[in-house]
C-alpha cells in the first residue's frame, strides 16, 4: 500500500476563542469539511488526529478514525498525532502517512501525489518550510518516538534532511486559520 492521509486536528484554537477548528465554520461548513473534500480523494484511507470525542467529528469524517495521542504523549502536540498515525498506517500496511493540518481549506489537490514517494518530503510555498505538510515513511516512526521521549514537540527535527516540494504562490494554498481575521480572509477567498 502507499500513503494514508492523517488530518491534524488537534489545536485549541486559542486564538479563536478556544474553538474547536475543525468545527469552525466556513461557507456553512465546517472546516473538516473543507479539508476531507480536497485531501480525502487523494488517499486509500484518512485518520483525524484529535484528543477528546471523536463523535464530534462524526457528520463530516466520512467514518474515518479518530486517532488520539499516545497516552505516554497525551497532549504534546502535533508529533504525538504523528506518532499515533505512523503506528495507525503501520498496523495497515502502508507505506507512511501524508499529514495536512485541519485549519487548511485551500490545501492543493495533487499534494499526495507531490509528496508521497522515497523517504520523507515537505511542502514549501513562498520560501517558507511547511512540516504540517509532509510525508512521513513508516521508518520515521521510531525518530519521531524518540524526539517525543526527548521533549521534542515541533515537527521540524524529524524532517531534517526531508525532500522540499515546492508549492506555487499566491495565493497560498498552505494559509491556515487561526484568528478572526485570517477567517475572514477565508471567507473572501473562494473554496475550490
Amino acid at each position: 500500500m502507499g500513503y494514508f492521509g492523517l488530518i491534524l486536528a488537534g489545536g485549541e484554537g486559542r486564538r479563536l476563542g478556544g474553538v474547536d477548528k475543525a468545527l469552525v465554520p466556513l461557507g456553512g461548513q465546517p472546516l473538516l469539511a473543507h479539508v476531507m473534500a480536497r485531501f480525502a480523494p487523494q488517499v486509500e484511507r484518512v485518520a483525524i488526529s484529535a484528543n477528546g470525542d471523536g463523535a464530534r467529528f462524526a457528520p463530516w469524517a466520512q467514518g474515518c478514525p479518530v486517532l488520539p495521542d499516545p497516552p505516554a504523549h497525551l497532549h504534546e502536540g502535533p508529533l504525538a498525532g504523528i506518532l499515533a498515525g505512523l503506528d495507525w498506517a503501520q498496523a495497515q500496511g502502508a507505506q507512511g502517512v501524508v499529514t495536512v493540518a485541519v485549519d487548511t481549506p485551500f490545501l492543493p489537490y495533487d499534494l499526495v501525489a507531490r509528496l508521497a514517494g522515497e523517504g520523507p518530503a515537505l511542502a514549501m510555498s513562498s520560501e517558507r518550510r511547511h512540516p504540517t505538510f509532509a510525508a512521513w515513511p513508516v521508518g520515521l516512526r521510531d525518530e519521531v518516538a524518540r524526539a517525543l521521549r526527548a521533549g521534542e514537540r515541533r515537527l521540524g527535527r524529524p524532517l531534517q534532511g526531508a525532500r522540499a516540494v515546492v508549492f506555487e504562490a499566491p495565493p497560498d494554498p498552505f494559509f491556515n486559520i487561526n484568528t478572526p481575521e485570517d477567517l475572514a480572509l477565508a471567507a473572501g477567498r473562494a473554496v475550490r
